[in-house]
């Protein structure tokens, strides 16, 4: 039996991550893949390629300073997609391994913020959509972050809207109050583990 792929995706601020989080807690294993590429992007052959691609004004001691890169590529659509187009075939690839290693499970979650962006979702089985209103998001964002509400909005410009994303999800979770999430969160896991 083919272990099924979950995607688990929402805009920023949404609380994807507390539900991945919960999600693992009740036993599935999660993917992060935010967590991962952050890992490749210090890897030699991507610092190579990052150096030649953005020059020395995003390295820092020989390495990609993360916060340097996303103010050049939030502000250009062209350089994030040169960026995503270096890392996006590298995680997709860690994930695959990762994927075979877990293949005496059921199920298993993959969580990334640009899961409908980088088209990895055309590779999950179902998809998981977590949602908050934009104001609740933008806060949220702004207390993590320690950001400007311009920054938070720059952001999620970058993002698909929820309604695009929805119309692709299988299930959604509503993530203005926690306990409420969990419990929606309860249902799906149910309706995966039964499938």
């Amino acid at each position: 039996m083919k272990t099924r792929v979950i995607g688990l995706t929402g805009g920023i601020g949404s609380g994807k991550s507390t539900m991945a989080k919960y999600f693992a807690s009740l036993g599935v294993p999660v993917y992060i893949a935010d967590d991962e590429a952050k890992k490749i992007l210090l890897e030699p052959q991507t610092v190579k390629e990052i150096a030649e691609v953005f020059g020395d004004e995003v390295m820092v001691n020989g390495l990609p300073d993360r916060k340097k890169l996303a103010a050049v590529v939030f502000n250009s659509p062209e350089k994030l997609s040169v960026l995503n187009s270096i890392i996006h075939p590298k995680v997709r690839e860690d994930f695959r391994k990762w994927v075979d290693n877990h293949s005496n499970e059921k199920f298993v979650i993959k969580e990334a913020a640009i899961l409908f962006e980088s088209g990895s979702y055309k590779e999950c089985d179902d998809i998981i959509l977590v949602t908050a209103p934009q104001d609740i998001r933008v806060q949220r964002v702004m207390q993590r972050d320690n950001v400007t509400r311009e920054e938070v909005l720059s952001r999620m410009d970058n993002q698909w809207d929820d309604q695009k994303k929805a119309a692709l999800s299988s299930y959604i979770i509503n993530n203005i109050n926690l306990n409420d999430a969990k419990k929606k969160a309860d249902e799906i896991f149910k309706l995966l583990k039964d499938w």
